[in-house]
C-alpha cells in the first residue's frame, strides 16, 4: 500500500506546536578537555567501553556502503547509496554479492540508496525496507529479493542536495523508525504539518503507527536537524545522533511527542519553559559529524564523517558517561555502525563520497569481534 503524508494541525501535537520567530543558536558548553565531547548534565560515570581489538576486514571495493541490516542466518545486506545496489555481504566475510537493484535512485549530493532494514517477520514475509532519493522526493519501499519490483510504502519526503536522513530501523515494538532530514528546509524541522525534520514511527506497511503522539500522524518526535543514527538499549529506549549547523553535533534520548529545538536551538541550550529538550552528548561538528550508531550492551557506538573517529559513549539508564574517541583517523570518514546478531560490531568507511581521501581498499567493512 502506498502512503504518502497525511497533513495534521499544529494544535494537535501538544508537544512543540507553539510558533515565535526564530533566534540564533544557544551555545553549548564547552567541549570536555581532550575529548572534543561534552557529556549533558545528567551525565553519570557509566561503564569504560570494552576494548575494541584488531579488526577484521570484511569485505573491500564497494561504492559508499551506507545501510547496513542483517538476515536471520547473520548474513549482511548493504546498500551502495551511489549504484542503488543491495549486497549481501557473509557474516564473515566474503565477496559480496549483487541481490537486488533499487530501481529509480537518484543519487545526488548527499541523496541516493541510504537506509536498510529486515523485516521483524522475513521468516514468514521476506521483506526488506530501503529509503532512497528518487527523482522527486525521499520515499520507502520494501520488497523481496530477487526480481520483483518494490512496493512503495511512505513517499513525500522533501530531498535536496543535503539533509536527506535516511537511517531505518524496527525498533523493538515490531515498528518502523524513520530519521527524515530537514531537506535543507530548517523552518519544516518545527512544522507539524511536515514528516520532514522528524523521527517518524510507521507501521510495516507505511501507515502512522498506533500508538503515536498524535494519532493518524507518523511523527514520533520533532525538532530534528539530520538524524542518521538510531539504536535502542537493552530497556528498550531509542537514542538518536544528528548533525548540527556549525558548531554542536548531538545524541538524544528520544521521548515520544518531544520537541528537539532545531532550529531555534543547536546543541544544549534554552528549553523554553520545557518546550525542548537538550541533547545528553555533544561535539564539535568537525570532531564528529555523527551519521551511525549502535548500541552493544552498554555502549553507544557512533560512527563520524567529519571527525574520522568512533566514539563510544558509555551508557547508564538515562544517563551518558564520559565519550571516548577511537580509532582517530585510522580508517578515514566513518558512515554506519551496526549491531550484528552474534553481537559483533561493524563499521563502514565513507572515503568514495566526494568529500574523503579515498585509500586502496575504499570504501569497506570492518568487524569487531567485541
Amino acid at each position: 500500500m502506498r502512503v504518502g503524508w497525511v497533513a495534521v494541525l499544529c494544535a494537535v501535537l501538544v508537544t512543540g506546536c507553539s510558533g515565535g520567530p526564530e533566534q540564533a543558536p544557544v551555545p553549548a558548553p564547552p567541549a570536555s578537555s581532550g575529548t572534543g565531547a561534552s557529556a549533558g548534565p545528567s551525565a553519570g560515570p557509566g561503564r569504560a567501553a570494552p576494548d575494541l581489538g584488531a579488526p577484521q576486514e570484511i569485505a573491500t571495493g564497494l561504492d559508499v556502503p551506507w545501510g547496513v541490516t542483517f538476515l536471520p542466518g547473520g548474513d549482511a545486506l548493504v546498500a551502495e547509496r551511489g549504484t542503488g545496489r543491495v549486497l549481501q555481504v557473509p557474516a564473515r566475510g566474503g565477496a559480496p554479492t549483487p541481490v537486488y537493484q533499487v530501481p529509480g535512485v537518484s543519487a545526488q549530493g548527499e541523496g541516493g540508496l541510504l537506509g536498510l532494514a529486515v523485516s521483524p517477520g522475513y521468516a514468514q514475509d521476506g521483506y526488506v525496507y530501503a529509503y532512497f532519493t528518487s527523482g522527486s522526493d525521499n520515499r520507502i519501499v520494501r520488497f523481496k529479493l530477487g526480481p520483483a519490483a518494490p512496493e512503495v510504502i511512505f513517499s513525500g519526503l522533501a530531498k535536496a542536495g543535503i539533509h536527506n536522513g535516511g537511517r531505518i530501523a524496527f525498533g523493538p515494538d515490531g515498528l518502523l523508525y524513520v530519521g527524515a532530514g530537514d531537506a535543507g528546509q530548517r523552518g519544516l524541522a518545527q512544522d507539524p504539518k511536515s514528516p520532514n525534520g522528524k523521527i517518524l514511527r510507521l507501521a510495516p506497511d507505511g501507515r502512522p503507527a498506533p500508538g503515536n503522539p498524535t494519532a493518524g500522524s507518523p511523527v514520533y518526535s520533532l525538532g530534528h536537524r539530520n538524524v542518521q543514527g538510531l539504536a535502542w538499549d537493552s530497556a528498550g529506549r531509542l537514542w538518536a545522533v544528528e548533525f548540527g549547523q556549525d558548531t554542536y553535533d548531538e545524541v538524544n534520548l528520544i521521548k515520544p511527542g518531544a520537541n528537539y529545538g532545531w532550529p531555534v536551538v543547536e546543541g544544549q541550550g534554552d528549553t523554553q519553559g520545557g518546550r525542548f529538550t537538550n541533547p545528553l552528548v555533544v561535539w564539535r561538528t568537525g570532531d564528529a559529524s555523527p551519521s551511525g550508531a549502535a548500541i552493544i550492551g552498554d555502549t553507544l557506538y557512533v560512527a563520524a564523517l567529519r571527525g574520522e573517529r568512533l566514539w563510544t559513549v558509555p551508557l547508564d539508564g538515562e544517563k551518558t558517561g564520559t565519550p571516548k574517541a577511537e580509532l582517530r583517523g585510522r580508517y578515514g570518514r566513518l558512515r554506519t555502525a551496526a549491531a550484528a546478531p552474534d553481537g559483533s560490531l561493524w563499521l563502514t568507511t565513507s572515503n568514495r563520497d566526494g568529500r574523503g581521501d579515498p585509500k586502496s581498499g575504499d570504501d569497506r567493512i570492518l568487524r569487531f569481534a567485541g
